[in-house]
């Protein structure tokens, strides 16, 4: 089993399996990418430039599915493209809609593993919670997510997919600025993006593309659990918005709760977050803070998480999220009076501390709850996994 060790990235355990199909697929491919393929397939360099120029825009400006509809194209030569390769979207297993409106997807992959990604609707945006692991390497104890075993990385193909699948259903193709139900991204779904950075960065680079998805990089926001050495790295490559998994204030409990606390702390992670290029008032880093009754809750962990923002002299904000029960979770929520009181302490000291109003929870795609429902396991094995995964942490930092 694959944990944090003393190599970043972490490596996982396999990578994908090719499928039955034996075209290429273009989803995830850059342009030079798309060119460098058409050549191999057999087209001369001049035309593999233009095609692959065409091309990408019907993919990734049109979302087109197929070459069929590429009018641009002249309709022999369609046919010669469709014969060698294939334009994918990730299987959908199951496509559940919350009362709220919340929309969860349990997708596949051409090997046969599931995951899932959430699209949450309000007035004037929506937010598409985009996974990049099939399973997760940490073990977070109030995520549920956290109890799955971590099978591999997605590709670049699988995260952009998951954003072209959303369009597809919302009806937002072509690709525009202005007037979309899909307006932002965070990369907070399953997975630690910090763990499977090159595909992350590649796939998001796509999405932030002018000529493509066109999503502007100040409406992407990438959650790491703290995986300090990589996260300078994410703010030069990608340079999107921060937010960091914080969840405690004291090494104690966040050894508990994160254990990935256990290699980089508190401390050391407030400084990545200092240094982190781009930060500033108006682009503030998030801290995410899951509110756990009698744990993590107390005005005293309110006024430690004030000093230590103010300290490193932090632009920050806080998202205090009610935690989201799931079955065999060893937490309980806060009150909403504990947590209301947590907010004002923070707010007081000039920190805007907003609570996360829970949604998707009667369709478990409320925050932490995600977990694909194609891996059912008795509650004695997940103690057993967790066990294995807090014993290794431990050897690790020994």
């Amino acid at each position: 089993m694959q944990i944090p060790g003393h190599i970043d990235p972490v490596p996982v355990p396999r990578a994908p399996v090719e499928s039955g199909d034996a075209r290429v697929d273009l989803v995830g491919l850059s342009r030079e990418q798309i060119r460098a393929a058409l050549e191999e397939a057999g087209l001369d360099a001049r035309q593999a430039k233009l095609r692959a120029k065409q091309i990408w825009h019907q993919i990734y400006n049109r979302g087109a599915t197929g070459f069929d509809a590429m009018s641009d194209i002249a309709k022999p030569q369609r046919a010669w493209f469709a014969e060698r390769f294939v334009i994918g979207r990730p299987e959908v297993v199951e496509h559940l809609v919350s009362t709220d409106g919340t929309r969860k997807w349990l997708l596949r992959t051409p090997d046969g593993n599931d995951f899932e990604m959430v699209f949450i609707p309000d007035a004037d945006r929506g937010t598409l919670c985009v996974s990049s692991q099939v399973g997760c390497t940490l073990n977070c104890r109030f995520c549920h997510t956290g109890t799955m075993r971590l099978v591999r990385n997605l590709t670049p193909g699988e995260i952009v997919g998951q954003v072209m699948l959303a369009r597809d259903t919302l009806g937002e193709w072509p690709s525009q600025p202005e007037g979309r139900m899909l307006s932002n991204i965070v990369m907070m779904g399953m997975g630690e993006p910090l763990y499977n950075f090159d595909n992350v960065r590649d796939a998001l680079k796509i999405v932030m593309d002018g000529d493509g998805l066109g999503l502007s990089r100040r409406r992407i926001t990438l959650s790491t659990s703290g995986v300090v050495p990589m996260m300078a790295k994410a703010g030069a490559e990608i340079g999107v918005n921060l937010a960091v998994s914080l969840h405690a204030v004291t090494k104690e409990i966040r050894d508990e709760i994160v254990p990935l606390n256990r290699k980089y702390g508190i401390e050391e992670l407030l400084q990545a977050c200092a240094d982190y290029p781009g930060a500033n008032n108006a682009r503030r880093i998030t801290f995410e803070y899951v509110m756990l009754k009698d744990k993590n809750d107390s005005d005293e962990d309110a006024r430690e998480l004030v000093r230590l923002i103010r300290k490193y002299k932090l632009p920050a904000k806080v998202n205090l999220i009610p935690f989201n029960p799931w079955p065999g979770a060893p937490y309980e929520c806060s009150s909403d009076e504990r947590v209301q009181r947590f907010s004002d302490i923070i707010f007081e000291a000039g920190i805007s501390a907003p609570i996360r109003r829970p949604r998707g929870r009667d369709i478990m795609a409320a925050c932490g709850q995600l977990k694909s429902a194609a891996e059912k396991k008795s509650r004695a094995e997940l103690d057993r996994l967790a066990a294995e995964k807090q014993a290794a942490l431990e050897d690790a930092a020994a």
